[in-house]
């Protein structure tokens, strides 16, 4: 990419140089011309010395200092032509040098396409500090969620069946979350693919992605919740409970994980990894 530039303007140079050389050049006819009448003009001039003095022949100095004359013309022609395209090779050739010589001046260290310097802070935090899940909270913190949402009663909170790097993300997500006065616990992580076919087949709307459509099924998804006295709540209708899964999206977002709050239908403690499925099965 840096190249680009220099060469496009020596290519340029290279065109107009040899446009001039061309256009000088192409008057060798003319010259050939002018040669041939003066030429024409010093046979007259003898044939005319030769009628007034016929006993007078012409001086062998004069054909001497003619043909030097020529040879001087026809090396100057030569010097002319080859010293155009010389010199356009040895500028290209300069140019060339100096912009090879200074590429590496005109890269920034440490910096790295397409990446933030908040993505490149975190990936280093995540690097250094290896966080470990806390602690499952006791059944009876789930008693209000389950009456509200029975499915819940199944759903699956092992941290060892999500993708380890993903698994860091959520526990650094949830520390900031805990910082700023929103405590939040493991709703749901892993689901299986038949699981995820009751979710989409029951009534009460809860998604609609089936078996194998959602990030669920390879541990890049999970369903946080906000626990305030000790008990789980997941309804958004809770102002506290609102402003906690706010701060779940902005958290997420830092991190480059995609929030569901944002999705048509609402999902407001759902966090997953972005990009296409597609590209991240098997990863």
């Amino acid at each position: 990419m840096y190249l680009f530039i220099p060469l496009a303007l020596a290519s340029l140079l290279l065109l107009v140089t040899t446009w001039i050389g061309w256009h000088y050049f192409s008057n060798k006819n003319d010259n050939i011309q002018e040669f041939t009448i003066e030429k024409d003009i010093n046979k007259n001039t003898t044939t005319n010395s030769k009628k007034k003095h016929p006993t007078r022949k012409r001086l062998p100095e004069r054909s001497l200092l003619s043909f030097m004359k020529n040879i001087d013309k026809i090396i100057k022609r030569l010097a002319r032509l080859i010293a155009w395209p010389v010199a356009s090779i040895l500028l290209i050739s300069i140019t060339l040098l100096l912009v090879l010589s200074f590429n590496e001046k005109h890269q920034i260290k440490n910096l790295k396409p397409k990446e933030y310097a908040y993505g490149a802070k975190i990936k280093l935090t995540l690097e250094e500090e290896r966080l470990v899940p806390p602690p499952p909270l006791p059944p009876e913190a789930f008693v209000d969620v389950i009456l509200e949402r029975p499915s819940l009663n199944t759903a699956n909170r092992d941290w060892a069946l999500l993708d380890a790097v993903f698994v860091q993300k959520v526990l650094h997500i949830m520390e900031k979350l805990k910082a700023r006065g929103y405590p939040m616990t493991l709703l749901e992580g892993y689901r299986s693919p038949e699981r995820q076919d009751a979710l989409a087949g029951q009534a009460t709307l809860v998604t609609k992605a089936k078996g194998g459509q959602s990030k669920h099924q390879y541990g890049l998804a999970v369903d946080l919740a906000p626990v305030k006295n000790g008990k789980v709540t997941i309804s958004e209708k809770d102002a506290w409970a609102l402003e906690a899964y706010q701060a779940l999206g902005e958290e997420a977002h830092a991190v480059g994980l995609t929030w569901g709050g944002v999705w048509r239908f609402r999902d407001y403690g759902h966090i997953e990894k972005s990009g296409p499925l597609h590209k991240q099965q098997g990863q």
